[in-house]
């Protein structure tokens, strides 16, 4: 009996002990995992920086690019282009000359060359777009694709307009131009319609919508083909913190929408 109560005393010291020491243990374990929660953080933060800074590499590199042959069909290309109509103007040939006709409309031919190398030039030329400002180059290029003929195509700009910070409005114009050159090519659509929305609390939000055939978002995304200016796409939204949700189905068309908050421009 007078043993009971040291018996009592050790079990309990070994219960408590036991205790603290499967605490000990999940203290650790939780601290273990938390660490490495945030080393896991940490890397995905490195790796998306590390994306972002090769992805603006890229997308430098790439208007770097499309600045020098800009300045380049314009110093050589079109300059020889105006060579060789000056050169038909100073024919000699009179009115009534059977090669008048041929001349003339060569001449026409040349004309047309020049101003949509004009076009192509300015549309290239990355200090042309920032000068300009997003919504006038936007309505630019809409301009170009109207005088084609190539389909209808109708833009609306609401709001007051005002300037994106950074390379933004590079960006979302060559993503316009990404998306007016996938119409022209895969949608065999007839009709286009183009929003610029400027909201008074300063959200930017393009949308456009065609009456093509539309196509699969899923299987497009998967391609590792198909899906390379999809990817462009959403690579150029991501990097300047921009959403873009895109709504289509075969032969029913499709409506993208590009949202840039505040906090973004």
């Amino acid at each position: 009996m007078r043993q009971n109560p040291e018996i009592y005393f050790v079990t309990i010291i070994g219960l408590v002990l036991g205790m603290l020491l499967i605490g000990f243990i999940v203290v650790m374990v939780f601290l273990y995992k938390r660490r490495q929660q945030r080393q896991e953080q940490e890397m995905a933060m490195m790796k998306d920086r590390y994306e972002k800074e090769v992805l603006q590499s890229q997308l430098e590199i790439q208007e770097n690019t499309f600045k020098t042959i800009s300045q380049e069909l314009h110093d050589n290309i079109g300059q020889m282009l105006s060579v060789v109509k000056l050169s038909l103007s100073a024919l000699p040939i009179g009115k009534d000359h059977l090669a008048q006709p041929l001349v003339m409309h060569s001449q026409k031919v040349l004309q047309k060359a020049i101003f949509d190398l004009s076009d192509l030039t300015k549309s290239l030329h990355t200090d042309r777009i920032t000068d300009l400002g997003l919504a006038e180059s936007v309505r630019f290029e809409v301009a170009a694709v109207r005088n084609t003929g190539a389909l209808e195509i109708d833009l609306a700009v609401d709001g007051n307009e005002f300037k994106l910070q950074g390379q933004k409005e590079i960006f979302l114009f060559r993503m316009f131009q990404e998306m007016l050159h996938n119409i022209l090519k895969h949608s065999k659509a007839t009709a286009v319609s183009v929003e610029l929305n400027y909201t008074p609390d300063n959200i930017f939000i393009m949308k456009i919508e065609d009456n093509g055939i539309g196509f699969d978002l899923e299987e497009k995304k998967s391609s590792p083909t198909a899906g390379v200016g999809l990817k462009s796409l959403f690579n150029r939204a991501k990097l300047i913190g921009a959403t873009m949700h895109i709504k289509t189905a075969k032969n029913e068309g499709t409506h993208i929408t590009v949202e840039l908050l505040p906090q973004a421009n």
